[in-house]
């Protein structure tokens, strides 16, 4: 594929032949990046390109992307989702405005699809049929996801989920066809299941923050971002962080079309963690050289990790961007679900919460500045995991007999409300 140059480790800088190493540096470990000829792409896209491109999805990127053509691409459409204005916020939070980028309509409601659709296309252009095994380890939406593009292909998938996952997440597998299997343990103890298994049987692995590719299917959010603002940047955008591939993918994006040209500025990027999930907040805030292991307890399931697998390009963002890190509660998380629900009309999981949360604790700590244009990354809807909600649920539906008068009583409060 003439388009690549070659991987290269995040940790120690050894490039890599794109055939050399599937996965990780065989040096030191680390993970690995995908370098383009830029100066190629640069001849193969341009804004016209775009103008006239009618494919509406992330594949308008191909370029871009580490695929040969679009041949036996998933028919389930992924990407160029929504970004929206929102004055609500803006007023309430005191910036000149806020966007929101929401990736719960693609197909399994999740930003991971992004990630699996370009895992998948490399699986049919680089394995031959019955090699074509893919094996994952999730806390729910990359499971999901695998799931779903690989029953539009006929591909088989193999899921490594703790036990623990939400029930709206393992149902979604269960209906794809996946093979699902539930480890006793946390998301970590399944990795490191599905890296053996993968090593033993020889399926392939799509796991985030080990597979290299699956940032290259995040940073397609960031090349929407630019497009959907007309070309225009945001000043700061907020990004749910667990194993720290997405905010590594988005940042790569956006670094990737100033090299091309496409923009002159780049964003700050601001990495939103769980108070027990806070290991790349910790390394940042502490300026820590190692990153540490942490409980990973949280309501946030998809941000649920003891061990951040892509936490070293996490923090190179974060750096490089000039942005922060952000620390919320469960409790703030919470509250975030429904007043965010209720400002916005979207309706979304505890990890994507946790970015409004985040946004409102960065107002409080003074990191925004009035002429700041910020936006939020929505990365899984509520649909996916609705304990968070139960209770309020249960508290606050009022339950009454079919008749006006019972009606007539509880009216005045709906009013008042």
């Amino acid at each position: 594929m003439k388009k690549i140059l070659f991987l290269k480790c995040i940790a120690c800088g050894k490039e890599h032949h794109i055939n050399e190493s599937k996965y990780v540096c065989n040096s030191c470990g680390g993970n690995l990046e995908v370098i383009y000829d830029y100066n190629l792409i640069k001849k193969r896209i341009s804004y016209e390109d775009l103008k006239e491109n009618h494919h509406y999805d992330m594949w308008r990127y191909a370029d871009l992307l580490p695929i040969e053509d679009l041949k036996g691409i998933s028919p389930l459409k992924v990407g160029f989702t929504p970004l929206y204005k929102n004055d609500n916020l803006s007023d309430e939070i005191g910036v000149e405005m806020v966007y929101i980028k929401d990736d719960t309509l693609n197909p399994t409601a999740s930003f991971k699809d992004r990630a699996t659709n370009v895992v998948v296309k490399r699986v049919i252009e680089t394995l031959d049929e019955e090699n074509r095994i893919i094996a994952t380890a999730s806390t729910g939406n990359a499971a999901s996801s695998l799931a779903a593009i690989t029953a539009s292909l006929g591909i088989k998938s193999i899921i490594f989920v703790p036990s623990t996952a939400p029930k709206a997440k393992l149902a979604q597998l269960i209906a794809y066809g996946a093979n699902v299997i539930a480890v006793r343990g946390t998301y970590d103890d399944a990795f490191d299941l599905c890296l053996k298994a993968c090593e033993t049987f020889g399926w392939y692995n799509r796991s985030t923050g080990y597979n290299p590719y699956t940032r290259e299917g995040k940073k397609t959010a960031a090349f929407e971002i630019c497009e959907q603002l007309e070309w225009e940047v945001p000043d700061k955008i907020f990004i749910p962080v667990g194993d720290g591939n997405i905010i590594s993918g988005v940042w790569k994006g956006f670094l990737e079309f100033k090299k091309i040209g496409f923009i002159d500025k780049l964003p700050k990027l601001v990495a939103v963690q769980s108070e027990e999930s806070n290991a790349i907040y910790k390394a940042f805030t502490d300026n820590l050289e190692k990153i540490p292991v942490v409980s990973g307890k949280t309501i946030c399931d998809s941000i649920s990790v003891k061990i951040p697998r892509d936490g070293l390009s996490a923090l190179l963002a974060i750096k490089e961007s000039g942005g922060f890190a952000i620390n919320v509660t469960d409790k703030e998380v919470k509250k975030a679900i429904k007043e965010f629900a209720s400002k916005t009309g979207i309706f979304v999981e505890p990890s994507a919460a946790s970015v409004y949360a985040g946004l409102k604790k960065a107002k409080l700590e003074n990191k925004l500045e009035k002429s700041d244009n910020i936006l939020l990354l929505i990365t899984g809807s509520g649909l996916k995991d609705i304990s968070p909600v139960e209770e309020s649920v249960k508290r606050e539906i009022r339950i009454i007999d079919p008749n006006i008068d019972d009606l007539k009583n509880i009216v005045p409060s709906i009013i008042k409300k």
